[in-house]
């Protein structure tokens, strides 16, 4: 078995969304093992945002654990179904997209889950990599994969029973929303795009979080070309990331997007297969993509959600403004919302599924 080396430093170029599916690979490993949590024990799906479905009941939105291929990768995904569902009748349906290093049980689950009692099938899947789903080297981040994975998810729904194909709509939550921005560009079958506290996936990976690490870019590629060169001769797999965070690290966290990260995902919304940590040879093409190229073969309507506050409202604002050709846009801001609390905080996420069930049935 390949050794796994994983840094402890703390690197400012992450997403507030990378530790315990890592975890889990260390423990496979033999390496350390990291003291955690396990919240999700407490539901049959292991769920871990609130108002979660705890068991399926006739008449009522219902949850579905489904696994398909992609890319000849098993793909594991849950799909939502609304109220009364009747796979002999036809419903829109939605792909919703998970933050970066988040899973389908968190923020991307309850999105789904709300958009179902809406009235649409919906699915949201663990990336090729990551998560629940298969891909190795375990944690591999890379663009052509999550853009892929939104693919997946709407070759896998299209078939569904009682999904009208010509009605399919797509959500993405932060890095998510940046993959479904790329793949929207050129997958038609999506007819409405949407994106919640989109994450330019590359350009933070490339820069630094506003624009911080730009004076060590080469630096960090010839890192990654190192990464990848172990990889090849059979050493050890290198990460970039978080392997645990303390109390006093997420209190002297400056960003509001990750020391609020690190209390949603090592703290309220912790789930084993989330993990801070991705392979660092994974940069070499994170480094060199970035959401918002050729931003004008969006002709699909689009909707941008976004918090007030957010620290990320920036990439937001680049990206929407790069969509010349998208059919109807809007930018749609949260008042006084963080990134993070996007996910969660009841309030905000209200706001977020009533502007997104208006947007979805208009344009479906």
């Amino acid at each position: 078995m390949k050794k796994i080396l994983v840094p402890l430093a703390m690197s400012m170029s992450l997403t507030a969304a990378e530790t315990a599916d890592a975890q889990n690979t260390l423990r496979k490993s033999g390496s350390k093992e990291v003291s955690v949590t396990m919240q999700p024990a407490s539901n049959p799906f292991t769920l871990v945002y609130e108002g979660a479905i705890t068991k399926n009941e006739k008449g009522k939105v219902n949850i579905h654990p489904v696994a398909y291929k992609n890319n000849g990768i098993a793909i594991a995904a849950n799909v939502y179904t609304p109220a009364n569902y009747d796979p002999s009748k036809k419903y829109p349906a939605i792909t919703v997209a998970h933050p970066n290093g988040g899973v389908k049980e968190q923020t991307s689950g309850l999105y789904a889950q709300r958009l179902a009692e809406a009235g649409f099938i919906s699915i949201t899947a663990d990336a090729a990599y990551q998560g629940a789903s298969g891909g190795e080297p375990r944690h591999t981040d890379k663009p052509q994969f999550r853009t892929e994975d939104v693919r997946g998810m709407v070759d896998y729904i299209s078939q569904y029973p009682g999904v009208d194909a010509s009605r399919l709509g797509a959500l993405g939550i932060c890095g998510g929303g940046g993959y479904t921005l790329k793949a929207a560009q050129s997958e038609k079958r999506i007819k409405a795009v949407a994106t919640l506290s989109m994450f330019n996936t590359g350009e933070v990976r490339r820069n630094g979080f506003q624009n911080s690490r730009i004076n060590t870019i080469q630096q960090r590629l010839q890192q990654a070309a190192d990464a990848r060169e172990k990889e090849a001769a059979g050493g050890e797999i290198l990460y970039t990331g978080l392997a645990s965070v303390t109390d006093e690290e997420i209190a002297k966290t400056t960003f509001d997007l990750y020391r609020e990260g690190f209390i949603y995902y090592y703290r309220t919304h912790q789930h084993p297969n989330s993990t801070f940590l991705y392979t660092t040879s994974s940069l070499m093409d994170l480094m060199t993509w970035d959401a918002t190229d050729q931003m004008e073969l969006i002709n699909q309507p689009l909707l941008m959600i976004a918090g007030s506050r957010a620290d990320t409202k920036y990439m937001t604002d680049e990206a929407f403004s790069k969509a010349t050709h998208a059919k109807r846009k809007e930018l749609f801001l949260i008042e006084g919302a963080t990134h993070i609390q996007t996910y969660w905080k009841p309030e905000y996420v209200s706001q977020a599924v009533n502007k997104l069930v208006s947007f979805y049935q208009t344009n479906l």
